[in-house]
């Protein structure tokens, strides 16, 4: 039986560089597919807004749902995938609501007599009722604000800019990677960088601060 020996590169203040690689690229390691600063989306895909928030992009609260629903209603009779398209269409192609999302909010507006089944055409469709119609009315504003939020800037153009946003923390996780791989993440500039961090979420806190 053969023995190989193999170069080992000099332990820097992390340890054996190639060991600590080899861990923090790993399935689960910080720079590996599961890790926090690992490649968003994994197995070879474009990352989504889900990848990085777990969350779908911005939609109706769950209660607001029924509003928009209505507010499909209140113009004719429709039936579940109608709703569907007309809240599309409204939101400009930023906000589709799934079927099983719309239809048990139909059958819930249904059993509290908001609205109701009639026959169209040879097909059941949705109709909004005069209580359904009060309801309405009395969140109107809801309604307004929901679709509001989508004419400003197009879905397009807030994907554009949010995707140059990760492109940039892509830029400062690949930094922070190859500084690791160089040993260079000293206790010092792990304190420097921490501080720097520090103070760029407190800025874009105070950001965010200023849109409310």
């Amino acid at each position: 039986m053969h023995h190989h020996s193999h170069h080992r590169p000099h332990p820097g203040p992390c340890g054996d560089r190639s060991e600590f690689w080899s861990h923090s690229q790993g399935r689960r390691g910080p720079f590996g597919p599961r890790g926090p600063f690992g490649p968003p989306g994994g197995g070879g895909r474009a990352p989504s807004w889900g990848d990085w928030f777990g969350s779908p992009p911005p939609r109706a609260e769950r209660g607001g749902v029924r509003y928009l629903v209505l507010d499909a209603l209140s113009e004719r009779p429709r039936h579940g995938y109608e709703v569907i398209q007309v809240i599309e269409e409204r939101s400009g192609g930023s906000y589709r609501p799934s079927p099983g999302v719309i239809y048990p909010t139909l059958q819930m507006l249904e059993d509290q007599g908001m609205a109701r089944v009639v026959e169209q055409e040879n097909r059941k469709v949705y109709e909004i009722t005069d209580a359904g119609r009060a309801d309405l009315l009395e969140h109107r504003e809801e309604v307004s604000d929901f679709y509001e939020r989508f004419e400003d800037d197009s879905w397009e153009s807030y994907v554009e800019n949010f995707g140059d946003i990760m492109k940039r923390l892509g830029r400062l996780f690949k930094t922070l990677k190859r500084a690791g791989g160089r040993g260079q993440l000293t206790p010092k500039t792990l304190k420097k960088i921490g501080e720097v961090i520090d103070k760029a979420v407190h800025d874009i806190e105070a950001a965010f601060e200023e849109e409310r």
